[in-house]
């Protein structure tokens, strides 16, 4: 097998970058695990997925581009989707929670929106709404 060669810089950066990353990954994990609330615990995974992903990205682009095998662009479009998508999904999350959370009547921020109706169910509404 062909064993790949690299400075000790380029070793040393690959390693710090892929540590931080994973320590990260664990800081996150562990604050989804503890958290109490969804609201509290949506932003774990957003730090892992975006803050994570690119620190371990560069120390592929690193390895890659010192090894020999040229830039590698496949690491750094993933953290690119990884950052866009994320957000975005977030956001998507947190306000489907956050309508959910204000229909039930629970105790949340109120609505800013003019279009989506946020207000608690009517009694009414609540009887219709556990029937079907």
């Amino acid at each position: 097998m062909n064993e790949i060669i690299l400075p000790l810089w380029a070793e040393v950066a690959i390693a710090v970058l892929v540590l931080a990353g994973s320590l990260i990954a664990l800081l996150g994990s562990l604050g989804l695990m503890r958290l109490k609330s969804y609201f509290e615990r949506v932003h774990a995974p957003s730090i892992i997925a975006t803050l994570g992903c690119w620190l371990i990205m560069w120390a592929l682009v690193i390895f890659f581009s010192v090894s020999g095998h040229g830039f590698a662009a496949h690491p750094l479009l993933i953290a690119v989707f990884i950052a866009v998508t994320v957000p975005i999904t977030t956001i998507f999350l947190m306000r489907a929670a956050l309508f959910r959370a204000r229909r039930a009547g629970r105790n949340v921020p109120p609505s800013v929106s003019g279009i989506v109706l946020n207000e608690p169910l009517t009694e009414e509404e609540a009887a219709q709404d556990s029937k079907g």
